[in-house]
């Protein structure tokens, strides 16, 4: 047992480019930024240290990261060490850890000083100095209290190697791999800590720039979102639907590891995210929602939907009625997401629009619900069920008062950025009840959904999109999606409940 991490000290010396011309402004290292993100929201406390005789650009681009990172800037060298040491003190008190101080080797003679002081030093090597040593943690360690790494994005996994071996093997590592603007986005909320949670799990972010089977070994849980890192699909072919989509390099490698280790834990299996990447597939599984009714009890249920290869089939009108489609309808690619037209969408009042239609193909027909603009998400988070209440689309009178101007032609969007809705803000609860429909969800009924849907996909984390259509109160499923952000739950309650559902899905594999 040793001592957990309770601040990192990064030096100027791993912060800025070596290479950079006299005459050019300072530089940062290419990862620099990518780190200085990921400790920004570790709740690691993270200062910033130079010497006084850095040239005043290079302080001043330091401060400026400082500023925008919300770190600190100590001045340290040797003759100043007793002095920094007492600065820290002021500013971070008592951290309940050991200070990491990451510096690179360049600076020899001042970090064997340091090392006499209590502090774990990281030593990043040299360009062309690497070690092809590799101990636990992706680190050589050749005394206790200094570790060498090859490159500056192996410091996360060096700290959450340092905090677990600090807190014993009860504690889990969850590696996780997803696009920035997603990791930053749970990050910031406290999703993702370098230090273990209540019920003691550490993330641990996984990257394709380093060799991908050290740090999984590190890991006793993969968290992804494969999605992020598809380069295209093809729905043409009738073929396993896993052989028609090309992942990225770095996804095909932690493809492979998983099926070659299928005792290691994964929030969720490539094949169980399959679905919710193809409509058609979803829309067929919500038509066995047929075995939840009851009598007495609103239906719930998906969308009227028809698979369209073409939009100038000449039967398409009369295959639209036997579907029990009509005007408007909105039409939606068959890909889910993943690619980047995925979220282009019409809805469509006329039915001689459909010729020229520019949503991709193939594609989904679906009926467009009156739902008085009131969109229900629904969040799954292991065995919990969450949900918050939005603005959505209007009623179909209103969409077609509002394209009246533009002679009835399609309304295209982007449903990522464009959607048309009514300008009310989001609120979560509200008493299960919308006032927009004047009718109450029916919890008991949406939540047995997401428990049938739950088995159905064997999901561990998902959402869906619940609409209450006018007139019969039916509860219409019309989106299904893989690790949402539930951003509209209050972090207090969703994050809490997503490391709960990540720790339960592990015991559960572990006692397999």
């Amino acid at each position: 047992m040793g001592v957990v991490v309770g601040g990192v000290i990064l030096d100027e010396s791993v912060l800025l480019a070596s290479n950079s011309p006299q005459h050019e402004n300072p530089s940062l290292q290419p990862v620099a930024d990518s780190l200085l993100r990921k400790l920004r929201h570790s709740k690691i406390p993270t200062g910033i240290s130079y010497d006084v005789g850095l040239s005043d650009d290079k302080v001043s681009l330091l401060k400026r990261l400082a500023t925008l990172y919300s770190f600190d800037c100590f001045i340290l060298n040797a003759s100043s060490i007793d002095d920094a040491k007492n600065e820290i003190m002021l500013a971070w008190g008592d951290t309940g850890g050991s200070i990491l101080y990451v510096v690179s080797d360049k600076k020899k003679e001042f970090f064997l000083k340091l090392s006499n002081c209590s502090w774990l030093i990281v030593v990043l090597r040299s360009l062309g100095q690497e070690s092809a040593d590799v101990t636990e943690g992706g680190s050589s360690c050749e005394n206790s209290s200094m570790i060498f790494i090859n490159k500056l994005e192996e410091l996360p996994s060096t700290v959450c190697h340092i905090n677990r071996k600090a807190t014993g093997n009860s504690v889990v590592t969850v590696g996780y791999v997803m696009k920035p603007s997603r990791e930053e986005d749970f990050a910031k909320r406290g999703a993702f800590p370098l230090y273990p949670t209540q019920n003691g799990l550490i993330f641990m972010p996984l990257t394709f720039e380093l060799p991908l089977s050290p740090q999984l070994q590190e890991a006793d849980i993969v968290l992804h979102k494969a999605t992020d890192e598809i380069k295209s699909i093809e729905l043409k072919s009738r073929t396993n639907f896993s052989n028609r989509i090309v992942y990225t390099s770095g996804m095909q490698d932690l493809q492979r590891y998983l099926e070659d280790h299928p005792d290691c834990c994964v929030i969720d299996s490539f094949n169980n995210i399959y679905p919710v990447l193809d409509r058609l597939e979803i829309q067929e599984i919500l038509l066995r929602l047929e075995d939840l009714k009851t009598e007495g009890r609103s239906t719930i249920r998906g969308p009227h939907f028809l698979k369209v290869d073409s939009f100038k089939e000449p039967d398409l009108l009369q295959r639209l009625s036997e579907a029990k489609l009509s005007l408007p309808s909105i039409v939606k690619p068959q890909v889910a997401c993943g690619v980047a037209n995925a979220h282009n969408m019409a809805i469509i009042f006329r039915n001689e629009d459909f010729k020229d239609l520019s949503v991709p193909l193939p594609a989904v027909v679906q009926e467009y619900v009156d739902h008085s603009s009131t969109l229900y998400k629904f969040y799954v988070l292991g065995e919990k069920v969450f949900y918050a209440v939005k603005k959505s689309t209007p009623n179909a009178d209103i969409l077609m008062k509002l394209s009246e101007s533009s002679g009835l032609e399609p309304l295209v969007f982007d449903s990522l950025k464009s959607l048309p809705t009514a300008k009310e803000d989001q609120h979560y609860g509200d008493g299960n009840c919308s006032k927009a429909t004047n009718s109450c969800v029916d919890l008991d009924l949406v939540i047995d959904a997401a428990n049938w849907l739950r088995g159905v996909l064997d999901l561990t984390i998902f959402g869906f999109d619940v609409v209450i259509q006018e007139g019969t109160c039916d509860h219409v499923i019309v989106d299904v999606n893989y690790l949402p952000s539930f951003k509209e739950v209050p972090d207090d309650i969703a994050i809490p409940a997503f490391w709960e559902a990540i720790k339960k899905k592990f015991e559960l594999k572990r006692s397999k």
